[in-house]
């Protein structure tokens, strides 16, 4: 497999987790009642999506096969 497929895959895996985790935090109710449960979630919401950018890049400026 290319470095460019993996990397495909990996942004397309990560942005679909941070992307599920976006909707179901926006379902929830106000940020007055939130949990430690609910910041480690936004956090890791925002690992997932921040690396999922950085595969993206990575796969658009790797070099096209010839």
């Amino acid at each position: 497999m290319s470095d460019r497929r993996r990397f495909l895959r990996v942004f397309a895996v990560l942005a679909v987790f941070g992307l599920g985790n976006v909707v179901r935090m926006i379902g929830r109710r106000g940020l007055e009642t939130i949990r430690p449960v609910d910041a480690v979630q936004l956090v890791g919401t925002g690992m997932c999506l921040g690396a999922a950018i950085f595969a993206l890049v990575l796969f658009l400026k790797s070099p096209r096969p010839s």
